[in-house]
């Protein structure tokens, strides 16, 4: 064979060869996150927004995503889901400020570890805050200083910037300040949602907040260009996405579309477009989320998936177009926030919105006191407490229903509860269930109290779920016998509030007050409950149905269980029943003594923001 022939042959062998199996180099990733910003406040995905050219220079050559969803409205639950790729209610990270760190997972790690083990350097600048124990393995750097320009020369690399100007305490100005300072975005530029008073502290708010969104795209601008500078641009995945839902009232610390649904541009690199099997330069409108983001990564880099993971990848080669178009459905949840105990789960599922509260009576507006810093949240209060709201404005102070479904394409503040109307009755009862069969699935820690996990699970919060979870799904069969006729259910939760088990006479008593005066017949078994039951917690439970339905002052119970905390985690969820039972929705009062507060508890620094309010320092 002349050496010509055998040259041709192998060239043409190297030709018909499979791509895949050819090695190329890695594609390096990096991730530019805004704190504090949904979708809604830029132009590229809403018309109410501003102009991001920064931002919308990445989707020239790139995908943006316009089903993108954060699976909790508030930071550091936010990063945990995005750092493990887990459900925080799965693994006990879903409290927000944390009072306890919880370990990864089984033997999962933080992702960028993956990363460091194939070879890339692994950088973040600078934001961690994290509910999860980081190992040592996690970043090769993260400090205000990290960056890619220190790795070896060919590695690949994964870094994150972290943009802070549009966080929520850019927002906490006085009236002196509002009034010494014009906003660029002119007031009368944007309309401001209606579930909003209409006011000049809500436009000041809304075109502050809009200013602030364009300082943030000129940081994306700054990054862009050092990346630009470095000859970076072909070789590099450019994520940019904000780290959940905005902070005008209503929004971060709630499940509504303007706490969840956030902006995400990928730019795509030329070399490595075979990794991607959307139509670069489209708009996608597959959903993702955030715990979608650590397998994406992973899948990208070409690295095994570790299982346990909650998220799916939604690019790379393992992804399929077909399964990708039709992912229809994210899963959210909010908790704690700093002081504010809640308990909600959502699900979004194509067009409409489910949302269940299992603690309905805990109303959006109950005091948060780093939220009530902002002038817009104490004006919006203020004008409920006058009367001078209209109905859908009120919302916000008034108690939820336990369960609600939103038309998100035709109501996308979410105004108009669908969930009595016959017309969507199959949507409702296919959405209950879906988000039932998740929450059981988990399982979802949540439903026994922080206080107890920190006592009893924090060393191992999945092995401990899966150890109780058919206690669990008990406890979410005896929450929902709310959604039910009382009649139907009453000796069912009869039974419940006399069982041995401590956490299904918590959920009995909490569905009575979700019953309210209809389960006053069974006001003799609640007084006994809050008289003499083992848990302090659930005397105050108790005391909370009897105060919500007005058969009791509950200040006397609630008070004493207080003083007998040596719990910081329970005082806060007492002091959470008080704060309620004192507000306007109930106008109970309180004279409580710090002196008789255990000291562990009242120096406890979520415990002196509910002291602070309640005027008890």
């Amino acid at each position: 064979m002349s050496k010509y022939l055998l040259t041709t042959l192998m060239f043409i062998a190297i030709l018909s060869c499979n791509t895949d199996t050819i090695e190329i180099a890695k594609p390096n990733i990096v991730w530019i996150t805004s704190e504090d910003n949904s979708k809604h406040y830029l132009k590229l995905f809403d018309e109410n927004g501003v102009a991001t050219p920064n931002i919308e220079s990445l989707a020239d050559h790139g995908v943006v995503f316009s089903r993108a969803f954060s699976n909790a409205p508030v930071c550091s639950v936010a990063r945990s889901a995005i750092i493990s790729g887990c459900y925080g209610p799965r693994i006990a990270a879903q409290y927000h400020r944390k009072l306890e760190m919880v370990p990864m997972p089984d033997s999962i790690r933080m992702f960028p570890a993956y990363l460091r083990e194939a070879g890339y350097y692994t950088t973040n600048n600078r934001k961690e805050d994290y509910n999860i124990i980081k190992g040592d393995a996690v970043w090769d750097a993260s400090s205000k200083d990290a960056s890619w320009r220190n790795r070896a020369a060919g590695q690949p690399f994964f870094h994150v910037f972290n943009i802070g100007i549009s966080h929520e305490s850019g927002l906490h100005f006085s009236t002196e300040q509002m009034d010494s300072h014009t906003p660029e975005t002119g007031l009368n530029t944007f309309e401001v949602q209606p579930n909003h008073p209409q006011t000049k502290i809500f436009k000041y708010t809304n075109a502050l907040y809009r200013d602030r969104i364009k300082a943030m795209d000129k940081q994306v601008g700054m990054a862009l260009e050092a990346l630009e500078k470095d000859g970076l641009m072909e070789d590099t995945f450019i994520f940019y996405y904000g780290d959940h839902g905005g902070v005008l009232p209503g929004s971060k610390g709630y499940l509504y579309e303007t706490g969840l649904h956030v902006p995400l541009v990928v730019h795509v690199p030329e070399k490595y477009k075979h990794l991607v099997k959307m139509e670069i330069g489209s708009v996608f409108n597959g959903f993702v989320s955030f715990v979608d983001l650590a397998p994406t990564v992973l899948n990208l880099a070409g690295i095994e998936i570790p299982e346990g993971l909650d998220g799916k990848p939604f690019m790379g080669n393992t992804t399929n177009i077909v399964e990708l178009n039709e992912r229809d459905e994210t899963f959210s949840y909010a908790d704690r926030f700093d002081e504010k105990y809640d308990q909600v789960r959502a699900i979004r599922k194509g067009k409409f919105k489910y949302i269940r509260s299992y603690q309905p009576y805990n109303y959006d507006g109950l005091m948060n006191n780093y939220r009530y810093k902002q002038l817009a949240y104490q004006e919006w209060q203020t004008l409920y407490e006058k009367g001078e709201l209209n109905k859908v404005q009120s919302t916000f102070f008034e108690d939820r229903e336990p369960e609600m479904l939103f038309n998100i394409e035709t109501d996308p503040f979410e105004t108009k509860n669908l969930i009595g109307n016959p017309e969507y009755s199959k949507i409702s009862k296919d959405m209950r269930q879906r988000l039932n069969n998740w929450v059981k699935e988990m399982p979802d820690l949540s439903f026994f109290p922080e206080h107890f996990l920190i006592e009893n699970a924090i060393d191992n919060p999945t092995a401990f779920g899966r150890l109780y979870k058919t206690k669990i799904q008990k406890y979410i069969d005896v929450s929902n016998l709310c959604l039910s006729e009382f009649n139907d259910v009453k000796q069912e939760l009869a039974n419940s509030l006399h069982s041995e088990d401590p956490w299904e006479r918590y959920w009995a008593l909490i569905t009575c007050s979700n019953f309210g005066e209809e389960a006053a017949s069974l006001q003799s078994t609640i007084r006994t409950i809050a008289s003499n039951d083992p848990e302090n917690i659930n005397r105050v439970r108790a005391a909370e149905f009897m105060g919500i339905t007005k058969l009791e002052n509950p200040s006397n119970i609630m008070s004493s269980a207080l003083y007998n905390s040596e719990k910081p985690a329970e005082a806060l969820l007492i002091l959470n029943s008080i704060v309620l039972m004192q507000s306007t929705r109930h106008e109970y009062l309180f004279d409580l003594q710090l002196e008789k507060i255990s000291k562990s508890v009242a120096e406890h620094p979520e415990i002196l923001r509910r002291l602070e309010y309640l005027d008890v320092l």
